[in-house]
């Protein structure tokens, strides 16, 4: 579990309105936000995969002609 420590600044009604991390929080914080959107970015590649399969060479070919 990521533990921060923010501190807020307020409008002048007293709304928070920003927030202040330390800056390492702040990396740690980033990371965990990457880490997530790798696993989103999984689920979905992986909810809708085919099975289908081709060769990496196959592939290469293929690329080579669509961008001739």
């Amino acid at each position: 579990m990521l533990t921060v420590h923010p501190q807020y600044i307020k409008d002048t009604y007293g709304n928070k309105s920003m927030v202040i991390l330390p800056a390492n929080e702040f990396d740690k914080l980033m990371e965990e936000l990457e880490d997530l959107e790798d696993v989103r970015l999984y689920d979905e590649a992986k909810k809708n995969d085919t099975g289908e399969r081709i060769l990496f060479s196959d592939y290469l070919k293929n690329r080579k002609q669509k961008n001739a």
